[in-house]
């Protein structure tokens, strides 16, 4: 099935506890791309600004990744991230962000693309995700992601967004501030109540190091991470996860349970190398092989 994300592009700068990187590409549907890119064709919608670095343009050269929906933006500037990690690794402190581009008109998703099956919508402003949406004819499986900032700032308008989505996908900390509870198994039945209710609600909460919580139709799945010894920056893990699991996806003719729970564990894989560099380098080391070969670790380490 055809497979479209929606999401930022940027440059990024970074310092975690082994290292610093300096506008470096980053955004939400580069990781997912790259990701999902090892499944299958992934079509990539995303705007930047003139400014944007033709080196950086190394980061979509891949087969699998359709670039037709990147718009190059003539007078505008590229949307910039900078932040930092503690000794956790687990939560960012953004330091600096220049919206730029991103708080301009959303990017036009092309005609023929207007037949994806299979839709992520990355982290914005819920608004601006049902635009995007509206130019999507009959999607079988649309799963977004959100942060903090919207939940806050825009909860009416992120639940009523909710109720036109099959899946989410979004962090502890930020499950607990959408619904107001502390428990998480509880947080994931009550999110799931606000999905559209005749899709799977597909809700995955991510827990950084310790794996994340999904639930859809019967199943309810704990999934602990990949264990990896080199974890370097974590920027880009969770769309990375997002990638790899709808990319899964999307080869499907069906989603069973038992497709989703594999599905998760895509994600996981594919989130694991991610973290073991800074920016994109360690997605680029992800080969087919390595991918595989991670994939049959995990199953066994699953087993009982």
């Amino acid at each position: 099935m055809s497979l479209l994300v929606t999401g930022s592009i940027g440059i990024d700068s970074v310092t975690t506890p082994f290292g610093q990187v300096n506008d470096a590409i980053g955004g939400s549907a580069i990781y997912f791309s790259r990701a999902a890119a090892h499944f299958g064709k992934v079509r990539l919608v995303g705007v930047v600004g003139d400014d944007f670095p033709r080196k950086f343009e190394k980061a979509f050269q891949h087969k699998n990744i359709d670039i037709a929906g990147l718009e190059r933006r003539a007078g505008s500037k590229t949307f910039c991230w900078s932040g930092s990690y503690d000794t956790t690794m687990n939560e960012a402190t953004t330091t600096a962000v220049d919206l730029n581009v991103l708080a301009e008109s959303a990017p036009k998703i092309p005609a023929r693309y207007s037949d994806s099956r299979v839709v992520f919508l990355a982290a914005t402003h819920p608004a601006l995700q049902m635009e995007l949406l509206s130019q999507v004819k009959k999607p079988m499986l649309v799963v977004a992601d959100t942060r903090d900032l919207w939940i806050k700032n825009y909860h009416k308008e992120l639940i009523a967004s909710l109720k036109k989505l099959d899946g989410v996908v979004l962090n502890d900390l930020e499950a607990r501030l959408l619904v107001g509870t502390v428990n998480l198994v509880a947080c994931v039945e009550k999110i799931r109540r606000l999905l559209r209710p005749s899709g799977p609600r597909l809700v995955v909460v991510k827990k950084g190091e310790h794996g994340c919580l999904a639930a859809t139709g019967s199943l309810f799945l704990p999934m602990p991470a990949f264990p990896s010894a080199r974890v370097v920056d974590p920027t880009g893990a969770g769309d990375s996860f997002a990638g790899g699991m709808l990319g899964y996806l999307a080869r499907k003719p069906k989603f069973t349970d038992a497709e989703f729970k594999r599905a998760i564990i895509a994600g996981t894989i594919m989130a694991s190398f991610t973290i073991e560099g800074f920016s994109t380098v360690g997605i680029h080391r992800a080969t087919a092989g390595s991918v595989a070969a991670r994939t049959r670790i995990f199953e066994k380490m699953l087993k009982i």
